[in-house]
């Protein structure tokens, strides 16, 4: 695991490094890395970015089975412009069944820590065991939630994954930006069913 201090270090130095520069250090550090995405708005720009600098890299997809046409239509077309090596994790369960017997409870249900465990956790710990990476690329960024704001663009997964997000310091504008320029898509009919509300965390990345 990278020491702490060395987090520190990485941070001071990149803080106003450009995306690229930070994935180029991230790979610099280890070859074996994964880029996570669930093509909610803005995925494009970590996606264009990362494999931009290493192309081929494994795109980690985990589907909860729950995501709006907009959205699958969304990562149809990203998949197929960038030429993104997916890998696509799905619940055990489908929607269909789980519709049936549980449906989607409400934050406030017993049930509702179950339900995240199956259409998001579960497949991502094997996402993760699979691949066994040691640098994961996402694209959180400060002022997404209150966990989000404690870390910074290179932090430590509780996995011991060296975690990098190159647009940390990015806001909304500078990104519509960087889509514009890169003439890349974006789509904002997303629905996460594990979140009632935008600044919520899921247990994934906290």
């Amino acid at each position: 695991m990278i020491a702490q201090d060395q987090i520190k270090e990485l941070n001071a130095r990149f803080e106003s490094a450009k995306p690229a520069e930070i994935i180029q250090k991230a790979f610099e550090l280890s070859q074996k890395a994964v880029v996570t995405t669930n093509f909610r708005p803005y995925e494009a720009a970590i996606l264009h970015a990362v494999n931009s600098v290493q192309p081929n890299i494994p795109v980690v997809w985990c589907d909860t089975g729950y995501n709006t046409p907009q959205t699958y239509r969304h990562a149809e077309t990203v998949i197929k412009d960038l030429n993104l090596n997916v890998f696509l994790y799905v619940p055990k369960q489908t929607a269909a069944h789980r519709d049936v017997v549980m449906g989607i409870p409400s934050i406030d249900d017993p049930k509702h820590a179950l339900f995240t465990e199956q259409v998001k956790l579960e497949p991502f710990r094997r996402a993760m065991e699979e691949h066994q990476p040691k640098v994961w690329f996402t694209n959180l960024r400060k002022g997404q939630t209150a966990f989000r704001d404690s870390i910074d663009i290179f932090s430590v997964s509780k996995d011991g994954v060296l975690k990098v997000s190159p647009f940390y310091h990015w806001s909304d504008t500078d990104l519509d930006v960087y889509l514009e320029e890169h003439k890349l898509p974006n789509e904002f009919k997303y629905f996460d069913p594990t979140k009632a509300l935008e600044n919520r965390e899921c247990g994934l990345h906290a």
